[in-house]
């Protein structure tokens, strides 16, 4: 483990490879899974505002979900997540012409009609983050679904925490992301000690 600032990082996090492969995998992490995505409360306001915003690329079924029961509910622990369609599709889902699913907030941010991206732990996938007690636990969701990914970023030699640079980023900070990368290079070179 590695410990910057508040966080405790699984090692899984600069060992593993990863680099998304939506070619092969089809976009199919949001709609599979147990629940909707994480949310965070802060959040929920943000999807409210871009929901106009992308209406027009959501389904009839994730409107009529969205018209029932908001754009989030709350899941078996207690925690915000997306609404989802039939126990599958999240609401804000949307398919291009190749059937390979896609974020619409996301869509409608890279058409610059918001600056809300999407919900961070989103972005952050395949890293979660934990809140516990005095400190936040940074850990690597291992999923069957990600295996082109895993496989496209050994080929392509790119770690989970450099994959995920930009939206370590945003919820983290510039100096977070730094401290992170100096210490994966002194861990690398024999100099950090894992915390035990």
């Amino acid at each position: 483990m590695l410990q910057i600032q508040d966080t405790i990082i699984s090692p899984d996090v600069w060992e593993e490879y990863f680099l998304c492969d939506l070619s092969a995998c089809q976009g199919i992490c949001c709609v599979e899974g147990e629940s909707g995505a994480p949310v965070e409360k802060d959040e929920i306001a943000e999807l409210e505002v871009v929901l106009p915003v992308i209406w027009n690329d959501l389904s009839d079924k994730a409107k009529a979900v969205i018209e029932r029961q908001g754009v989030v509910y709350l899941d078996e622990d207690g925690e915000f997540v997306t609404s989802i369609v039939q126990g599958e599709d999240c609401v804000f889902t949307c398919y291009d012409e190749k059937g390979i699913c896609g974020c619409a907030i996301e869509k409608a941010f890279r058409a610059g009609k918001t600056d809300f991206y999407k919900p961070i732990s989103c972005h952050l996938y395949p890293v979660r983050v934990a809140n516990y007690k005095g400190f936040r636990a940074v850990n690597y969701h291992r999923w069957s679904v990600c295996e082109a990914a895993c496989l496209l970023g050994k080929k392509e030699n790119i770690r989970v925490y450099q994959f995920l640079k930009e939206p370590l980023i945003r919820k983290f900070g510039k100096e977070w992301y730094e401290e992170l990368e100096y210490a994966v290079k002194e861990y690398e070179k024999g100099k950090v000690e894992p915390a035990r």
